[in-house]
């Protein structure tokens, strides 16, 4: 019966496809024939060094090709233009380009996870499928005047409070724009890390699920109160925030992900750096680094007395490609934590439930558009992501093997229109205590 609903999904969407009207991929075609046209005639000017003539027509190559960008994106077209230091994904983004006033945006996802029967060696699984309303995001911004921006998000997670749910302020923070080049934020901020943490709306990545490294090593969704800088310079946009820093008495051999404060009353005897650079000036590529550096130990007291500081550090390379029908992603993360043997023996974990020194994970993603000429996409895609949260061990602590994961995950993902996602994939989960257990994942997201 499981195998007959897969296959249905895969002929739904085939289906709509040939059903979807063809107006707006009508017009998207014939700018785009305008556009050839145009870099003809560009060469031609430049063959010829008419540089008057060479200026009036890259000023219309110009005019055009955003004409097609807002076209391909929709509504969102202007969101998705504002500048990359945002940190921001397109919803997220729109009230930078509205008008004076309240905006509203938001997003949400839905998800169905399907596990099998059996674990890798064979035995019970003991999962229970899931279909969950995942997420329900409202963005909420204020625009004062050119100058001061408020902007929030708040999150409904798994529907229902009394029912493992959570409602949570997602960020809140005030930037004062200066100028492209250096703005200031202040609030509740995002951590500036990865690919998902800041562009994490459903539309902006294929896959059902977030990868794991992006889920533990970078906890996403990641935020603490803080100040700081972003902007443009040159080829590079940046971002540079001081933060409260994590919650050392809630790590755990997973990962970091208990340990972030988010905002909630939160500790501030222990702070944090976290930065990152990246290249934009590439039509369609981006590519930088992200550092955290900070202590997490928030008077962390041993039995003897002695406070904790344990510093935590964390290094990310990240990267996204887009060049025709193709989009490449990928990911690197280490961190390291101070201490380890210490907060283990002061949090009473002991053996293979113990904190790391070292974790370490990343992931390669490809997708192949099948409809790179229209306004929709169907995608096909592979991501492959290796993680061990406990890389390496303090002296005295053993690791679990069952932390030292791969995860093979293949899919299928289709917009109908840019702010509409539908998602089937499905994961092979390996590690080495054979006891991986493998599933399947129907997503639908949309924003607005």
């Amino acid at each position: 019966m499981k195998r007959w609903l897969v296959a249905f999904v895969f002929c739904a969407f085939g289906v709509t496809l040939s059903a979807w009207g063809q107006t707006l991929e009508e017009r998207v075609k014939a700018l785009e024939a305008e556009v050839a046209a145009l870099r003809q005639q560009v060469a031609a000017a430049q063959g010829a060094k008419d540089e008057a003539r060479l200026a009036e027509l890259e000023r219309k190559l110009a005019v055009l090709a955003e004409e097609l960008e807002r076209l391909r994106l929709g509504e969102l077209g202007e969101a998705m233009a504002a500048p990359r230091a945002l940190g921001l994904g397109p919803a997220a983004s729109r009230v930078y380009a509205a008008k004076p006033g309240v905006t509203v945006a938001g997003y949400g996802e839905f998800l169905y996870q399907n596990f099998a029967a059996t674990r890798d060696d064979g035995r019970p699984s003991g999962k229970v499928d899931i279909a969950d309303a995942y997420r329900f995001v409202l963005y909420t911004g204020y625009k004062f005047d050119d100058r001061w921006i408020f902007n929030s998000e708040l999150e409904v997670e798994h529907a229902h409070t009394q029912k493992g749910g959570a409602v949570e302020l997602e960020f809140a923070y005030l930037d004062w724009l200066a100028s492209p080049a250096a703005n200031l934020r202040a609030g509740l901020i995002l951590v500036p890390l990865g690919l998902v943490n800041e562009v994490h709306e459903p539309t902006t990545f294929f896959p059902a699920r977030r990868a794991e490294t992006e889920t533990r090593i970078l906890p996403a969704t990641w935020l603490e109160l803080g100040f700081g800088a972003y902007g443009d310079v040159g080829p590079f946009s940046y971002r540079t925030y001081v933060l409260t820093g994590l919650d050392a008495s809630k790590f755990s051999a997973s990962g970091f992900r208990s340990g972030r404060q988010s905002g909630a009353l939160a500790k501030a005897e222990s702070f944090a750096w976290a930065g990152r650079v990246d290249w934009t000036q590439t039509p369609g590529l981006l590519a930088g680094i992200g550092v955290y550096l900070g202590e997490a130990g928030q008077k962390l007291k041993t039995s003897g007395g002695r406070e904790l500081s344990v510093p935590t550090r964390i290094v990310e390379a990240h990267g996204q490609y887009q060049f025709g029908p193709w989009l490449l992603r990928g990911l690197w993360a280490q961190a390291t934590v101070g201490e380890a043997a210490a907060l283990n023996r002061t949090l009473g974990l002991s053996g293979s439930a113990a904190v790391a020194e070292k974790l370490q994970g990343g992931y390669l993603e490809v997708a192949y558009d099948l409809l790179p000429a229209e306004r929709r996409v169907l995608a096909p895609f592979i991501r492959y992501e290796k993680i061990n949260t406990q890389k390496t061990m303090p002296a005295g602590f053993a690791a679990n093997p069952a932390n030292d994961q791969k995860i093979l995950t293949l899919g299928v993902a289709f917009q109908p229109l840019p702010q509409i996602i539908f998602k089937l994939d499905a994961q092979n989960v390996q590690n080495r205590a054979k006891s991986g257990i493998n599933q399947w994942n129907l997503a639908l997201g949309y924003v607005f």
